[in-house]
């Protein structure tokens, strides 16, 4: 929701983010098969995978090319260089 943030100076998201918790790619302690995950990502149009720190996001992109689809691009920065750069960011409360 973006709504509080204990580490990084705003609370809030990158504009136009959506969530897929990497706990919904997972069952059973390993990666779901590739047509779970495909149904998590297909609808997506050229995804830009970020997360807080930049970890989760590499899991995203593997979890995203074990599907089948394409690498997808991966914004390193990820939440905590976007939110120090002065860009805007979203809660779900802008909505």
């Amino acid at each position: 929701l973006g709504l509080t943030e204990p580490v990084d100076p705003v609370a809030g998201h990158i504009p136009g983010a959506i969530n897929i918790p990497s706990s919904s790619t997972i069952e059973n302690g390993r990666l779901k098969g590739p047509a779970d995950l495909r149904s998590l990502y297909e609808d997506l149009e050229n995804p830009v995978v970020s997360c807080g720190s930049g970890v989760v996001a590499c899991h995203s992109a593997l979890a995203m090319t074990e599907a089948g689809l394409a690498m997808p691009d991966v914004y390193i920065g990820s939440y905590s260089e976007w939110s120090r750069s002065g860009r805007p960011v979203e809660t779900d409360t802008d909505s």
